[in-house]
């Protein structure tokens, strides 16, 4: 019987993380290569990639970059090909690439609300479907993480935000993850979603400097945000042998906002 530290082991693994040069995706990758994971980061930006994987490796954890723009056709099936010739296979994908777009329900852009739909499930839905027949069915095993958010489990208060593509998208990535690992786990792969709360980040700058850091943090029973340590147990649970009995499931990170 192996110990807990050894169950939390991810020696020889590999993992893929889409959205991975800052943010919460870096953070999730800087969980795993830490853990002995070797890591293939996607980003659109070259120079943030190149950024990311200097910050990786001041850390001793060896990280490689492959710049995508998973909003693009095509782009999920291309990525997935060059991160399995990089890696040699994916045992863990961390589908953390995203973007929001903040407008009135009545005034939201059509072409707005697509593109949202288009990065936040489409592209999950596409490299799921690239890695899981190209690497994770093939050896009957793999672990897939979709970063969701709480936006996914309920509506925006009154005068808060105006984020109908972005929650609608989430709430779809939720009930993704639920399908996938109900079809997935016949082959050994667990399926399962982090839903954040707030975090400080490029995305959420908006709603920070809008509402205001502290009066944010009043709202959660922890009465705080997350911080640059807050996903990295979770994900490495999910992504290791310490949850291999775990799928379908959606973990919020929230300080538990979403429980009140």
């Amino acid at each position: 019987m192996r110990s807990v530290k050894e169950l939390f082991d991810l020696s020889g693994r590999t993992a893929l993380v889409t959205g991975g040069s800052r943010g919460l995706g870096l953070q999730i990758a800087e969980a795993l290569g830490e853990q002995g994971a070797r890591v293939v980061l996607s980003a659109r930006k070259q120079h943030e990639l190149d950024e990311a994987v200097a910050h990786l490796a001041a850390r001793g954890i060896a990280a490689e970059a492959i710049a995508a723009d998973l909003g693009q056709d095509g782009a999920a099936a291309a990525l997935a090909q060059a991160a399995i010739a990089r890696l040699g296979h994916v045992d863990i994908l961390v589908n953390n690439a995203g973007a929001t777009w903040g407008a009135p329900a009545e005034d939201h852009p059509a072409e707005a609300w697509d593109k949202v739909m288009n990065l936040n499930i489409r592209s999950v839905f596409l490299l799921c479907q690239a890695v899981g027949r190209q690497s994770m069915i093939p050896r009957r095993r793999g672990r897939i993480i979709n970063i969701a958010s709480i936006a996914g489990l309920a509506g925006n208060p009154p005068g808060s935000m105006a984020t109908i593509a972005y929650n609608t998208s989430k709430g779809a990535l939720v009930n993704f993850t639920r399908t996938l690992a109900g079809e997935w786990g016949v082959h050994g792969i667990t399926v399962n979603a982090l839903a954040p709360g707030f975090f400080p980040s490029k995305m959420t700058k908006g709603v920070l400097d809008k509402l205001g850091a502290d009066q944010l943090a009043r709202h959660a029973p922890l009465q705080r945000l997350g911080d640059d340590e807050d996903l990295k147990g979770a994900a490495v649970l999910f992504a290791s042998d310490a949850g291999k009995h775990i799928t379908g499931q959606i973990l919020a990170v929230d300080g538990g906002v979403s429980a009140v």
